[in-house]
């Protein structure tokens, strides 16, 4: 696997190098620091040789300490990769010059109004076609939540990073939400028979879905599976909190950004509102 390492410096970035390493194995890592100019006022000189020499220093600081961290977690250390401007154009670039499995960043989890314009994480997500792994801070390390919708997207991302998975002495949990039928505006929502029949066919295709998920993690001991109803997004934070998930595993299909940004996605909605880890795989078909 070869993952694009993002660090501005900051603790939670450094924690998303300990967090991922006790998920994943053999993994090559491309570090890249931007120095982001585009918050500093327009006034300032940018061209002075002690500002840009000072900046590049502090990169190189940045990149040195993120180096340490890669080989202490048993990574293979690839390209230091340093820049200045805008971060998420800077990522974006880098991100589509070379053939990358992963993006790997944390995030602060911004609200209020932060959380309205956008974080570099959740721009990079909307921009990317490449899979994400967000992390918010280090944890335990020790629970995954594998979610599945029933499609082959979701089951043919698991098939796809299992091999670069460790999943020995973990506690892996695999969930499906069923959207709650009374919600739907339909004529035939009213009729109680018609709730239950469309309840009791909802549960086998549950049931179905997470045995799939489960005959693919043949060599994994399953700790739990539950199947909820309601909104999935909700559904899914409350089982984070509830079970004190460390990593969520989502499957994503490549929208474009309008889409994204007119429609919304429930991979956005948890990331923003879970503290677990979020591995966002983006479905290949």
């Amino acid at each position: 696997m070869k993952i694009l390492f993002c660090t501005d410096g900051s603790k939670i970035s450094y924690s998303a190098l300990y967090n991922i390493s006790s998920w994943v194995k053999d993994a090559v890592i491309d570090i890249i620091c931007v120095i982001d100019w585009t918050f500093l006022p327009t006034e300032i000189n940018l061209d002075q040789p002690n500002f840009t020499a000072s900046c590049a220093n502090v990169a190189d600081t940045i990149i040195n300490h993120a180096e340490n961290l890669i080989k202490e977690c048993g990574f293979n250390m690839g390209k230091r990769i340093k820049n200045c401007g805008s971060a998420i154009e800077s990522i974006l670039e880098q991100a589509n010059s070379e053939h990358y499995d992963l993006i790997l960043m944390g995030s602060n989890g911004k609200k209020g109004i932060q959380k309205w314009l956008g974080s570099v994480s959740q721009e990079i997500i909307n921009s990317s076609k490449i899979s994400d792994y967000i992390s918010k801070a280090e944890n335990k390390k020790n629970k995954i939540l594998f979610t599945t919708d029933g499609t082959e997207c979701s089951a043919g991302i698991i098939r796809e990073i299992l091999p670069t998975l460790k999943l020995e002495d973990k506690e892996i949990h695999i969930c499906m939400v069923n959207e709650d039928p009374k919600l739907l505006f339909l004529e035939g929502a009213l009729d109680q028979n018609w709730l239950n029949d469309i309840q009791k066919q909802q549960k086998i295709y549950a049931s179905n879905s997470i045995k799939a998920i489960e005959n693919i993690l043949t060599d994994a001991h399953i700790s739990k599976t539950a199947i909820l109803s309601g909104n999935p997004a909700q559904e899914i934070i409350n089982y984070t909190r509830e079970n004190n998930i460390d990593l969520v595993v989502l499957g994503s299909r490549n929208k474009s950004k309008l889409d994204r940004f007119l429609t919304g996605s429930e991979s956005k909605r948890i990331l923003e509102n879970t503290m677990s880890d979020v591995w966002l795989v983006r479905c290949t078909k």
